[in-house]
């Protein structure tokens, strides 16, 4: 265990004294307490200064349903709309759990990657494909970019199954 001298001068007492502080990082590892790694912590912060995006979008869909008559004629929309806010979330949210257990996982550093990119894409990917499929309030059928939906979902599976191996391979002792 390592253990760090500093030297203090106390202006109230005029005195010096020594403070000894121990470095955690040396007892985090030696009781195996698991930490992120830098890129699931940067990924996670980014994720959390989006977040509030969705909450946005949950305002504008509320703005939408009482004060905009049009969008209320419209059920394929607001379906489509209610569908592109909600798997945000959840999605977003399931990012979040990923990259907690990304770096415990028994994957080789290639795959870890795939799993911390695929999981948040499909975040964007997925709700993108339910909002711009009917962005014109006449809109009676979804138009090509509802096919984003499917790519989002792969992505998502993929990269959920390779996390759940890795995570089932695991042989590290907590």
């Amino acid at each position: 265990m390592d253990i760090d001298q500093k030297i203090f001068f106390n202006f109230h007492t005029n005195r010096q004294f020594i403070f000894h502080s121990i470095r955690i990082p040396s007892i985090i590892n030696s009781f195996n307490i698991l930490t992120m790694s830098k890129k699931s912590r940067r990924l996670a912060g980014i994720l959390l200064i989006v977040f509030p995006s969705v909450i946005y979008g949950g305002i504008s869909l509320l703005g939408l349903l009482v004060h905009d008559p049009a969008y209320m004629q419209n059920p394929l929309r607001q379906n489509l709309f209610r569908a592109g806010h909600a798997h945000a979330g959840i999605f977003l949210v399931l990012s979040l759990v990923v990259l907690r257990y990304v770096d415990e996982a028994n994957l080789s550093d290639r795959w870890k990657e795939i799993v911390r990119y695929f999981v948040p894409t499909a975040a964007i990917l997925v709700p993108a494909a339910f909002f711009f499929s009917v962005l014109s309030p006449d809109a009676i059928k979804p138009n090509d970019f509802i096919y984003l939906a499917y790519i989002g979902a792969v992505l998502l599976v993929v990269g959920l199954i390779i996390l759940g191996i890795g995570l089932v391979r695991t042989q590290k002792n907590i």
